[in-house]
This record gives C-alpha cells, structure tokens and sequence, in this order.
C-alpha cells in the first residue's frame, strides 16, 4: 500500500478522508496534542486494521474523538450532570471524559462498558469530526514509539499501513490529556494531563 499525503490548507483533503474512512482505511490528522490515526468507530473491521496498523494490543481500549457535543448520542447513552460540567468547560480541549459507551459499539472499540471521549481544540481535527462524525482515534505511531509531532513522523513508522496523512504541519505536542472517570458518582482523575486535577475539582465544586 502507498501512503497518500495531503496538506490540510488542500480544499480536497476533507473530502478525500472521508472517502477513506468510509471505506474502512485509516487516516493520520493533526490535533491539539499529536497525529492521531482514525477509523471508523463503528465499523469492526477497520478498527482491527487500527489496531494492526500499530501493532497495539487489542485489549487497550481505543478513544473516540467528536467535533461537536451532539455527537455524543452516537456513542454514549447520556452524560452524568459531573461529566456535562467538564465537558462546558473543558471542550474542546485536553480532557478524556470516560463514560458509559452504547452497547451497539464494536467490542472491537473496547471490550469494557465504558469509553473515553474527547474533543481536541484543533481548528482542523474539529473541522474533520465535523465532516465525519465521531471518530475511532488514537496516536499515529507504532505502540510504545515516540509520539509523532509532524507527517514526516507518521510516515516514519507507519507508511504503508495506512492510506492517508492530512499534514497540518507541526502539533505542539507536549502534555497529554487528563483523563477523568464520570461513570462513577465520586468521579475519579485517572490520569492527570494538561488539566491538573485542582481545575476538575473547581468545577465539580460548583
């Protein structure tokens, strides 16, 4: 397989992921954090091509990113009031809310009741979700690599195992997201990222 490139500033490059997508192959985009490398969250087959892609054990859960909060249907039976209020304040941005996901999901997604969801603050990467709806979305790179900040990273270590890099130049990187358990009524930090735990209680507070 030959990796197609396109830049994101390219009008043809929205359309043509989704053709991809659609099709069951993997595309490579910028977001707020690093590449990220999407599938179809409901199709099973490409979330295996996902998960061989990358050489990532298929008992580690893969995220689902969204572009817009009415997205979340799709994926979740409802919000918790805790979950709606972190998600007011932090979406788009750095926070991986893990709730309950719909039984009608790929197990192949995740095999537990739950799933982690995000909206990434990238003009781009929202433009994209936007476009195709929630997306099955984890870091472009081989498992256990280093994360890749540009295209040229992604080809590195995954050119050829994947149809399409949208090259949106350079992602800042850095930290990752805080991920929070709101499937739980003392709602739980699992992972502190770039939203420290102090501003998850704030707003729990109120």
């Amino acid at each position: 397989m030959e990796t197609a490139i396109l830049p994101t500033t390219d009008p043809q490059s929205i359309p043509v992921a989704l053709q991809v997508l659609q099709n069951g192959g993997l595309v490579a985009f910028p977001t707020d954090t690093v590449y990220g490398l999407a599938a179809d969250p409901f199709n099973p087959a490409a979330i295996e091509r996902l998960y061989a892609a990358k050489e990532r054990d298929m008992s580690k859960a893969i995220a689902v990113l969204v572009g817009a909060v009415e997205q979340l249907a799709q994926i979740t039976p409802g919000l918790s009031t805790q979950a709606e209020a972190l998600a007011a304040r932090f979406w788009p941005g750095a926070l991986t809310l893990v709730v309950s996901r719909r039984a009608e999901l790929p197990a192949q997604l995740s095999a537990l009741p739950t799933i982690g969801v995000r909206m990434p603050d990238h003009s781009f990467a929202l433009n994209l979700l936007q476009a195709s709806g929630p997306l099955a979305t984890t870091s472009a790179n081989r498992s256990g690599a280093d994360n890749p900040l540009t295209a040229a990273d992604v080809l590195d270590q995954l050119g050829g195992r994947i149809e399409l890099v949208l090259d949106g130049g350079t992602c800042p990187g850095g930290v990752p997201s805080t991920v929070v358990d709101c499937t739980i009524s003392d709602v739980r930090v699992l992972r502190e990222g770039a939203i420290s735990v102090e501003a998850i209680r704030a707003v729990l507070a109120n």
